[in-house]
């Protein structure tokens, strides 16, 4: 199975496109699940799948590390947008793509530097704030800006956003690298509060255009950067009046800038870097039970 590597700041993925039929016929989370892996498959924080579309140029599907499918991936909708151009899946010279996602059809500006794709900026479209869309287990309309929490003895303010995948946002006084989040990201992820799990945020305020932000990604554990995380704790920051647009989001694999008027869509720019094509001898790959990679959390090279 030829699979080329790409990352946006760190936050990796396997890309592959299928030939027609193949989509029906694989178990795709099985191969997210085993070409992830960081010790005995290609390693990343998941599978793209770059697949035709009636609806737009492209359509996406993801799958998480641990064999979940996601519905939309900021990082990844970025370097799908790279990896199409370049493998020749649309117009080579185009500036402008729409790709389909199970978060909606998005649009995508292309940024080149010297006729090469480097990176992007996507409308990532409006948040959903009502809890019931999120979705989160707690009555009302929304927002819910400051949802009190304990988690393992730690006290939690959560606010809930939805960027076509759930969030939840946490912001500190301190460090957030001095917060236990591979401790306690897992146990946010699953906790009885999400029905679909979510991803969680721990987030500091720098300034008001500014903050630094761990994310531990639903599906992924711990990961560099995530791109709908960034649009989320935008939103958050804003509608509690800590933050206002635009804002740099500064995560442990470099710089998002995020724009966001209060009212329509998240914008979102950053790069996107291809590392590598690669023949993945998948018949020799260990398979892996779900439950094995649900709650663990992947190394970084």
């Amino acid at each position: 199975m030829r699979l080329t590597k790409l990352h946006g700041l760190g936050n990796d993925y396997l890309f592959y496109t299928p030939s027609p039929g193949e989509e029906e016929e694989r178990d795709w989370s099985d191969i997210a699940r085993r070409a992830s892996d960081r010790h005995f498959g290609v390693g990343a924080d998941g599978l793209i799948l770059a697949l035709p579309s009636a609806v737009a140029d492209l359509r996406m599907r993801i799958f998480n590390a641990d064999g979940s499918e996601a519905e939309m991936c900021g990082n990844g909708i970025r370097c799908l947008a790279k990896y199409a151009v370049e493998e020749g899946l649309v117009d080579p010279t185009a500036e402008r793509l729409r790709i389909e996602t199970l978060a909606g059809v998005l649009t995508i500006d292309l940024v080149r530097e010297r006729g090469e794709v480097v990176g992007a900026r996507v409308d990532m479209g409006q948040p959903r704030l009502r809890p019931a869309e999120i979705p989160v287990a707690v009555e009302g309309e929304g927002p819910i800006l400051d949802y009190p929490l304990e988690v393992d003895g730690v006290q939690l303010r959560l606010a809930f956003v939805s960027m076509g995948n759930p969030h939840a946002v946490h912001f500190l006084d301190g460090d957030p690298d001095e917060f236990p989040l591979e401790r306690l990201g897992p146990q946010v992820e699953h906790h009885p509060l999400f029905p679909r799990r979510t991803n969680f945020q721990i987030v500091q305020v720098v300034e008001r255009h500014r903050v630094k932000h761990r994310v531990w990604e639903r599906g992924a554990g711990l990961t560099l950067a995530s791109g709908t995380s960034a649009a989320a704790v935008c939103v958050a920051g804003c509608l509690k009046g800590l933050l206002e647009s635009p804002v740099v989001d500064s995560l442990p694999g470099g710089e998002l800038l995020l724009e966001w008027d209060g009212t329509g869509s998240v914008f979102m720019t950053g790069p996107a870097v291809r590392v590598f094509d690669a023949e993945w001898n998948e018949r020799d790959t260990p398979r892996y039970h779900p439950s094995e990679r649900a709650t663990s959390a992947p190394s970084h090279p």
